[in-house]
């Protein structure tokens, strides 16, 4: 099966491999073309193979007459940001997000500083090479650099109604940030020395040589949770290399679990005002029992980010996200965002005087079982198939359909679905029990290894 995946936001790949240096170049001049030659901002994560993508990226757009403003090196909630405050046409995150440092990508970003639409992506990928026309030599775009961004995002957070800057200085917490040497390392403990921090930075130079797997997972923090717990911090948080996803570990060096990031954000900012709440259908039912505490309604969507912020846009949710640590504030942007994410969850901590295990103790908990399956392409193409095979194997159970299939029942869900991002079939379940979900997973499972 090839492993270059084509998804509404764009393309992923394993560099050298599938994503080569010809449909890059051909990605890029599509895209100058779907942005009818306007401006457009380009920045990209730490990986070692992004300055190359960079710089087949730039030349792409121009020679299509597109001008190119380069971000350099910068969270991808950062160049959304800077896409959404800008007069560009458009935005391309090279990123592979959490994703091994084999891979990278090319995102794409609307005007308005999100990702395509389902539709829009329809538009882009509806172009044809007769539409591409390769511009003369005085009409070709120009590159330019813009260095502003980082700081532009650290302002526009520090600005926030939710975001109690004084509360925070006056408790000068200590904090411990691993940046896995991705992009966060030039951001995240700028914006926590503004936030009168002690920071102890974990891994920040950006080198694109990732010190763990780059997922912030639980299981993936060890170095931060012996540090956290060693130089007796108030709180340690983890980003992964392009800084849309955030775990946290508690005082006693604990991992929390990127669920309780959107969680504990969900309680912060409803304490402060009502409003719906969205999430994706692989989240935890736990934002369901924030929804009742607070009176307001949660609203499901597909996994992935632009899935949500729709969601979000159409209900009116005043926060939302997905459990894999991205926190979605509308107040900043309709994007992921964890430097946003940070500043929440320490405005809650300065706002109730309470330490972060004590604010997630009190935010119901519930077991989870990840997997994922590679496949053979005949299995691919039988996905379909095996779903309703497995969904006759539940009868008393409801079915959400908008996203692979979630088996839904009082005691436990179960969510079967396609990655957008790699060439696996994703199983999540969640129940009240950790050995209940696993073996819910290990049913499910057993469907795709036959």
């Amino acid at each position: 099966m090839s492993n270059l995946m084509k998804s509404v936001s764009g393309i992923r790949g394993i560099v050298g491999e599938t994503l080569t240096v010809k449909n890059v170049m051909d990605f890029a001049q599509k895209f100058g073309t779907y942005c009818k030659k306007g401006k457009i901002l380009v920045g990209r994560d730490s990986r070692t193979t992004g300055q190359m993508l960079f710089n087949v990226i730039s030349s792409g757009l121009m020679s299509v007459g597109s001008d190119v403003v380069d971000l350099g090196i910068c969270p991808t909630p950062t160049i959304l940001l800077a896409v959404e405050k800008s007069n560009a046409s458009g935005g391309i995150a090279i990123t592979a997000s959490h994703n091994p440092k084999e891979w990278n990508a090319l995102k794409l970003i609307g005007p308005n500083g999100t990702f395509l639409t389902p539709e829009q992506s329809d538009m882009f990928w509806s172009i044809n090479n007769k539409d591409i026309i390769n511009q003369k030599w005085d009409k070709i775009g120009k590159l330019s650099l813009d260095k502003s961004a980082i700081e532009n995002h650290i302002k526009s957070i520090l600005g926030l109604k939710y975001v109690d800057v004084e509360s925070i200085r006056k408790k000068h917490y200590k904090v411990v940030i691993d940046s896995t040497n991705g992009a966060g390392g030039l951001l995240s403990p700028q914006l926590l020395r503004e936030l009168g921090c002690e920071v102890i930075e974990l891994f920040s130079e950006p080198t694109g040589i990732f010190s763990r797997i780059a997922e912030p997972s639980a299981n993936n923090l060890h170095e931060l949770k012996k540090l956290v717990f060693s130089e007796k911090a108030d709180v340690g948080f983890a980003t992964d290399p392009d800084v849309d996803r955030l775990a946290i570990v508690s005082e006693k060096g604990k991992a929390l679990g990127t669920e309780f990031s959107l969680l504990l954000a969900e309680d912060y900012i409803l304490s402060q005002n009502r409003g719906n709440i969205a999430i994706n259908l692989s989240s935890s039912r736990a934002s369901e029992d924030i929804g009742k505490k607070y009176n307001v309604e949660v609203f499901y969507s597909k996994v992935g980010e632009i899935n949500v912020s729709e969601m979000m846009k159409k209900h009116n949710c005043i926060i939302g996200g997905e459990g894999n640590g991205g926190i979605i504030l509308p107040e900043l942007h309709y994007t992921r965002d964890a430097p946003l994410g940070m500043a929440l969850i320490l405005s809650y901590m300065a706002k109730t005087g309470k330490r972060i295990s004590e604010l997630a103790n009190n935010i119901p908990h519930y077991f989870m079982c990840k997997r994922k399956v590679n496949l053979s392409a005949s299995w691919w193409i039988d996905f379909d198939e095996k779903l309703a095979q497995i969904k006759e194997k539940y009868p008393d159970s409801k079915f959400d359909c908008i996203d692979g299939i979630k088996i839904i029942n009082k005691e436990y869900w179960i969510h079967i679905r396609k990655s957008g991002t790699e060439p696996v079939v994703r199983i999540i379940s969640e129940s009240n029990d950790q050995e209940n979900s696993d073996e819910l997973c290990n049913q499910i499972e057993k469907y795709f290894l036959i």
